[in-house]
């Protein structure tokens, strides 16, 4: 649908005929010959765009800013002045203008700012509709860090949910940085036990002999430096779930041990004799497969068929590509708050080539994207050039070859037709990419027409 543009200026000459110019670039138009008017119209129509002069009777323009600015923040205002007045443009701008252009108007400059304001503008509407989604999504679901709405996500929560409340263990499986641990924190915050410990722990980052101390506990003087008895992961999650990270690599002595648990719920300290029971919910996650695993003789099959009563698979990014924007905009939320940023969003370009990657590093990947790009963006909105450069090189632009000797005329010509041609034919998006008016556009192509005729 074509976007309307109100145009208010108390001149009834640039009045029009800045009517007619963006006419010809295939707007709908409003006209109105005073703030007041303009106010009425705007409270009457859905309005893309305004741009008004500065100095008119009435509701002046700068007033006229002020009560959009307060009631329909998302509409662009572009506004117009004498030579006389170009503090008080400066100072609108600062109020809320997107820019100011001097009398009498460059043309092809202002309809370069409606374009890009216009495009901005879509992204901010479509950054609302994506919020909205995603607060309805996080009011509607028991649990809101799993962010998506795809149909692997949809099936991933079902069976959380109704697994959740029961006493089954659960083996969550999956690429590194697929969310495996909030799968875990969901079954534990949707159960009975949400009010119970929820005791992470990271199997690869501990030695052999120090996950087993860390999962069972230890007597005082059981080895060198157990100055003290300390309780294990086991009993600080008694009443609770412990979430066993990367389960595969776990020496054969310690599954043994983790086995019994799972059986009896019952083990002992190390260097203690007294038996200790406990009421565990056990979660495990590993990246690898198990199974080949077990072949190799790596991993016990009991202990694997006693973690396997459930077993949930958590999709790679790369399959759930539709949650992206859903990710996006709740990414973006949490760093901005963190980095005290205002960044509002992410442009076409930027979302396009975000979409194009396969992102092996997952969500984890996309979170660190996200950050950076918000630390590298100087505008207000997310560009290409910050993205980082694993996400630009997958990026695939199309060149055209030049040949030596052609004039200036006849090279802008092949760049025309060519984007045109690598566009299907689209006017808006081949104008868009060269960064010209349609205008522009249209007269170019129609003196290629009346050279082919000659």
């Amino acid at each position: 649908m074509n976007k309307t543009i109100l145009v208010c200026d108390d001149e009834k000459n640039i009045r029009e005929g800045l009517a007619m110019a963006l006419e010809l670039e295939d707007y709908n138009l409003l006209v109105a010959e005073s703030g007041n008017v303009a106010w009425s119209l705007i409270n009457k129509n859905d309005v893309d765009l305004v741009i008004t002069d500065l100095r008119m009777e009435g509701m002046s323009g700068q007033e006229l800013l002020k009560k959009i600015v307060a009631s329909y923040p998302n509409i662009p205002v572009v506004i117009l002045t004498g030579h006389g007045t170009i503090e008080t443009a400066v100072k609108a701008m600062r109020e809320g203008a997107v820019d100011f252009f001097t009398k009498p108007l460059d043309l092809d400059r202002l309809l370069l700012l409606v374009k890009k304001s216009l495009r901005n503008k879509d992204l901010l509407d479509e950054n609302i509709k994506i919020k909205e989604e995603l607060a309805a999504l996080k009011a509607y679901r028991n649990y809101s860090k799993i962010i998506g709405n795809s149909s692997n996500i949809k099936k991933l929560l079902e069976t959380i949910n109704q697994v959740a409340p029961t006493k089954a263990s659960v083996l969550v499986t999956g690429e590194s940085g697929v969310g495996k641990e909030l799968v875990a924190d969901a079954m534990h915050q949707i159960s009975n036990r949400r009010n119970g410990p929820f005791i992470k722990v990271h199997c690869a980052a501990l030695s052999e002999g120090l996950l087993e101390s860390e999962l069972f506990g230890h007597e005082k003087g059981a080895f060198t430096g157990a100055v003290s008895a300390k309780k294990g992961r086991f009993e600080l999650a008694n009443g609770g779930t412990i979430f066993l990270d990367e389960i595969g690599e776990i020496d054969l002595t310690t599954q043994i041990k983790i086995l019994r648990v799972l059986q009896e719920r019952q083990f002992e300290r190390v260097g203690g004799e007294k038996t200790i029971t406990v009421d565990v919910r056990i979660v495990a996650a590993t990246n690898k497969d198990l199974l080949k695993e077990i072949e190799k003789g790596t991993f016990r099959e009991d202990l694997y068929y006693r973690l396997n009563v459930v077993h949930l698979d958590v999709p790679p990014l790369k399959n759930r590509k539709e949650d992206i924007p859903l990710l996006l905009t709740s990414f973006l939320e949490q760093i901005n708050r963190e980095n005290n940023t205002n960044v509002k969003g992410f442009s076409s370009d930027a979302k396009n080539a975000l979409y194009k990657y396969d992102w092996p590093g997952n969500i984890r990947e996309l979170r660190n994207c996200v950050e950076a790009a918000v630390v590298m963006c100087k505008t207000e909105f997310v560009e290409l050039r910050d993205l980082p450069p694993q996400i630009r090189a997958n990026n695939e632009t199309k060149s055209i070859n030049i040949e030596v000797g052609l004039s200036l005329a006849e090279i802008e010509k092949q760049a025309i037709l060519s984007t045109l041609n690598n566009c299907n034919g689209n006017k808006s998006k081949t104008a868009d990419i060269l960064k010209i008016g349609r205008k522009t556009l249209h007269r170019k192509l129609e003196e290629y027409k009346s050279e082919m005729k000659e």
